[in-house]
Formats: structure tokens, C-alpha cells, sequence
């Protein structure tokens, strides 16, 4: 039994790369990253390892200055990884 637990936790640490983790995260980060012009969406990019919001207002819209998304993008983003997470873990 040990050992399938083992067999477990290696898998689920191959699939928890920062990588994956980008992959699940950055739709859903740019989903909720409001549109007036089109730049913030234009320049949030996924940058391999982390999602880059390369644009000085992106601390703002993150802090729910747009309407168009109160809750800014960090937060749901997270939700949804751990929700990812969470679904390996089978918890």
C-alpha cells in the first residue's frame, strides 16, 4: 500500500510544475483582465514559468479599480489553481 502511495506523490509532483501551474492559471488570469483598449490583454503574456502583466496599471485593475472585473485577476486565478490542485490531490 506504501507503495502506491508513493507511486501517487510522484506523479502529482511531475504534474505541480510551475509550468502546469501557468498553463491552468494564465486563462483564466487573462479572462479576467478587464478590456478598455485592449493593452492589458495585449500584454499579459505567459512567459513559461509565470504570467507577466507587462503594463504599469496592472497593479490597479488587480485591486479592482475596472468595473469590468472587481475582484482583479490574481484572485480568481489562484482559485483555479488550487481547485487544479485540489482535483490531483483528490481531495
Amino acid at each position: 500500500m506504501a507503495l502506491k502511495t508513493v507511486d501517487r506523490l510522484n506523479m502529482i509532483s511531475k504534474e505541480i510544475t510551475s509550468k502546469k501551474l501557468v498553463e491552468v492559471g494564465y486563462p483564466v488570469f487573462l479572462k479576467n483582465t478587464p478590456v478598455r483598449s485592449g493593452n492589458a490583454r495585449k500584454r499579459t503574456v505567459n512567459a513559461g514559468t509565470e504570467i507577466d502583466a507587462n503594463y504599469p496599471y496592472a497593479v490597479g485593475l488587480d485591486q479592482g479599480r475596472s468595473k469590468q472585473s472587481p475582484t482583479g485577476m490574481v484572485k480568481p486565478t489562484i482559485y483555479a489553481v488550487r481547485l487544479y490542485i485540489q482535483k490531483l490531490l483528490g481531495t
